[in-house]
């Protein structure tokens, strides 16, 4: 039997961008992509903080340590600049595997959206 677990987390980052236009997705720091051991256009859970809206859509890596949460096409309704979101990605595996798994969690500065 298989079973989902968080794979990776980044939590309370801050939205630095919604971009209405773009066919889709959210763009994340590069740095804090590798960190959470995310990789580009995988599937991820973004869930905002501030008025409990949650989402399913794919990484689009951004430029290295610029700090970049951007919320692209549809996504871009669901969040505002300055809003606070936590970005999950999940894993299927084995449920004996799962019981051991370490997901990866990173805890950027939220108002710099940096590592520290």
């Amino acid at each position: 039997m298989n079973i989902e677990v968080l794979k990776s987390k980044i939590h309370r980052v801050t939205v630095t961008q919604a971009n209405l236009q773009y066919i889709g997705s959210i763009t994340i720091d590069g740095a804090l992509m590798d960190a959470a051991n995310i990789i580009e256009n995988e599937r991820v859970q973004i869930v905002n903080v501030n008025n409990g809206e949650r989402l399913d859509t794919y990484v689009i890596r951004g430029e290295e340590n610029s700090g970049c949460i951007c919320l692209n096409g549809p996504a871009a309704r669901k969040a505002s600049v300055g809003d606070i979101v936590i970005i999950m990605s999940y894993a299927s595996m084995d449920f004996q595997e799962a019981k051991t798994f370490k997901p990866t969690v990173i805890f950027p500065d939220s108002q710099t959206n940096r590592l520290v």
